[in-house]
């Protein structure tokens, strides 16, 4: 069977069990999901063409194939609801388990957009959850569209679950902050050298905190900005590794763990090039309109997370050593999952179609049966 074949029954497999009660048109447009999907991990490139060199043949020829898929682009009903809503469901359901940590932020996708995107933390890897497209060149977005995002993720969050939200200096507004402490959940912000901060009567620029090299400096329950906005806690961190100080805020009383979460923010990086460079060239698509762009990122982020899935598979069933070294692992699930893949297709070998059990991990547990 040729390899495109094997690659689409492997994905629809596992649509089916996250999509058991499609129907009629419905399965129509699944098919095109499962083929869009299997295009874009085949081709590793976004461009409608090439993904469609990488599907099955069947008796279209490419152009109807690329047809269809500019028709899906272009339909009403391919909405973030529709086919990603039920994945970010179970994805954080079963990841509220732990402590959950959102990351947001923007990058280019496309010819002249922006997405801004909030992601949840696994393994040093950012998997997509909610995001936005707009027309726009690099740079910071308004704030009422972060908080419209922060919106969608609310209804996804199980009620009682431990949320802390991390962002760089472009989040850091007060209103922000605010729409994420009225859910009583936690952030973590890098903030300007010369926001201003009140504490007992006297107010201070940050950068009036500044550390020594190696340094860590604190501010506990401070209002910031001339709206006197708080309370919040603010830390000037020089790491020795930094060529100056960073500046953040914070509603955790912890501060060690406020600024160990901000060292995790920089995984969405790994997500965005995953998207892009090293993985599906998303800033390569010739598609200039926002709500098409947004539509192909439901397929991208399918995608990615069926490959993080292979990740973890090859993780779990001691298949590394078939593909990666022994001694030690290099590579980040996505990697992995690519590397999988390509072994099972040279080799004949079954690609993984459902979610293996048991998982001896509880993180593995919380990403395998969200893919469920």
């Amino acid at each position: 069977m040729p390899d495109a074949y094997r690659r689409y029954r492997a994905i629809a497999r596992c649509l089916l069990q996250l999509y058991p009660r499609v129907s009629g048109h419905e399965r129509r447009h699944l098919h095109t999901v499962t083929m869009l999907i299997c295009g874009i991990v085949g081709a590793q490139h976004t461009q409608l063409p090439k993904i469609v060199e990488h599907t099955p043949g069947g008796r279209a020829c490419d152009e109807s194939v690329v047809m269809r898929f500019r028709r899906f682009l272009k339909h009403d009903e391919m909405t973030w609801e529709r086919w990603m809503l039920p994945v970010a469901q179970a994805l954080i359901t079963m990841l509220a388990r732990l402590p959950l940590v959102f990351v947001i932020d923007g990058s280019t996708v496309g010819r002249g957009c922006m997405c801004l995107m909030l992601s949840v933390l696994y393994h040093r890897r950012a998997l997509p959850l909610v995001w936005v497209v707009v027309k726009a060149n690099k740079g910071h977005l308004p704030q009422t569209m972060h908080c419209e995002l922060l919106r969608l993720l609310i209804p996804l969050v199980p009620p009682g679950a431990d949320v802390t939200i991390v962002g760089d200096g472009e989040f850091d507004g007060t209103r922000w902050q605010a729409d994420i402490t009225a859910q009583g959940w936690h952030y973590v912000c890098r903030t300007a050298s010369d926001i201003l901060l009140t504490r007992g009567g006297s107010t201070i620029a940050m950068r009036d905190r500044a550390p020594q090299r190696g340094e860590t400096v604190a501010l506990e329950q401070a209002c910031m900005t001339a709206a006197c906005y708080g309370p919040v806690n603010a830390l000037a961190v020089w790491d020795a590794s930094y060529e100056e100080p960073i500046y953040l805020v914070t509603t955790h009383t912890d501060l060690d763990l406020a600024e160990a979460l901000y060292r995790r923010r920089a995984q969405i990086e790994t997500y965005f090039s995953d998207q892009k460079s090293r993985g599906f060239r998303i800033n390569r698509s010739h598609l200039s309109d926002p709500i098409r762009l947004s539509r192909l990122l439901i397929g991208t982020a399918l995608a990615y997370l069926w490959v993080v899935y292979l990740g973890v598979v090859a993780r779990r069933d001691a298949l590394r050593s078939r593909i990666h070294r022994r001694d030690r692992c290099d590579l980040s699930l996505f990697s992995l999952g690519l590397r999988l893949l390509s072994y099972c297709l040279r080799h004949r070998c079954t690609i993984p179609r459902g979610v293996p059990k048991p998982l001896f991990v509880a993180r593995q547990l919380s990403l395998i049966s969200s893919i469920r």
